[in-house]
């Protein structure tokens, strides 16, 4: 019997973003198929009829719903989407009894649970259901628009592959054998030392002071996870972030192999002055060669964007909700 965690869940509104008038705000649960239990605040359009399109909407990579997540979904949910924005397994919220983990396998099952959810929902046509990937998630989402092929339309949105920069570093930098290798033998002997310990070492969030000399996009996930503009004290980055080994099953196991295999419609958006932008055009690319399936597939670069723009907008409504709410109407007509 599938049963789910009692969870403790806040009642209080504790986002980051202003509550919306325009919508029913809840907090809902479900389990995935390894039996954890997931929290999620459901948006729901006021006077709506009928069975709704939906939305589920997890990240950025270390983040909490109460974050650019709740944003998404609250305001796709103004916009005539009922929305999820759920805590992935082991973070905030949400059950797992280890916590701060991160798995490509569990994480991509997290969307698909999150599917099921909706697609049960007396209030949703299970016909009509897409979801929405942030930074690391965004290479979750497309993993599992791979594998579900409920899932009718897919954005990934300032998109990170997880596995990728785990194993050759960021912007390729640590692409061999020899520095994989040396990061896989820190992590075997970082699980001895967690055992002894009789707990797991946090790999620390966001540095906190910024250093001087801190690369831009260093500054960039600061201004937006340790000052008031993205803080929340249940955010992995904001605090102590990952366990050191919490993505060590990432080193070896690419999560977009069958990425131009997705027959549904995926739109992949970025900021064009991201230091991630990288990773959104190779996607792209990966997703639409040798596809019999590109024509429903497009990458967006918005300009004069950095990564963390599209995370609350960057004070320049850079996340183009117009366009997600175009995107998302005509896939999940």
């Amino acid at each position: 019997m599938i049963k789910k965690q009692e969870l403790k869940l806040t009642s209080e509104w504790d986002k980051t973003f202003p509550k919306s008038e325009k919508v029913e705000h809840s907090k809902v649960t479900f389990v995935n198929r390894y039996g954890i239990t997931l929290a999620a605040d459901m948006y729901v359009p006021k006077n709506n009829c009928g069975k709704l399109p939906a939305i589920a909407v997890c990240g950025p990579f270390g983040a909490v719903k109460e974050q650019c997540a709740g944003l998404y979904a609250q305001t796709m949910a103004e916009r005539g989407f009922l929305t999820i924005a759920f805590d992935p397994s082991f973070t905030g919220e949400s059950g797992g009894n280890v916590r701060y983990m991160a798995s490509p396998d569990i994480n991509t099952e997290d969307f698909m649970a999150a599917v099921d959810y909706l697609s049960l929902n007396d209030r949703v046509d299970s016909d009509r259901i897409g979801i929405i990937g942030i930074c690391g998630w965004g290479g979750m989402a497309l993993n599992a628009a791979a594998l579900d092929t409920r899932i009718k339309a897919t954005v990934a949105s300032t998109m990170y592959d997880m596995t990728r920069v785990n194993a050759n570093g960021y912007f390729d930098a640590e692409d061999s054998e020899e520095a994989r290798y040396q990061k896989k033998a820190a992590m075997c002997a970082q699980r001895l030392a967690d055992l002894k310990a009789g707990e797991y070492k946090l790999g620390g969030g966001v540095v906190d002071p910024l250093p001087e000399d801190a690369p831009f996009f260093v500054k960039d996930y600061y201004d937006y996870y340790k000052t008031s503009r993205g803080y929340h004290p249940r955010s992995l980055n904001s605090n102590g972030g990952w366990n050191v080994i919490g993505c060590e099953s990432f080193m070896n196991q690419p999560i977009l192999k069958y990425s131009n295999e997705i027959r549904s419609a995926v739109l992949i958006m970025h900021g064009e002055k991201a230091h991630s932008c990288y990773f959104g055009k190779d996607a792209y690319t990966a997703m639409t060669k040798e596809s019999k399936y590109a024509d429903n597939k497009e990458l967006l670069l918005i300009p004069d964007a950095v990564h963390t723009d599209l995370y609350d907008g960057g004070g320049k409504n850079a996340i183009p909700f117009d366009k997600l709410e175009r995107f998302f109407s005509e896939y999940l007509n």
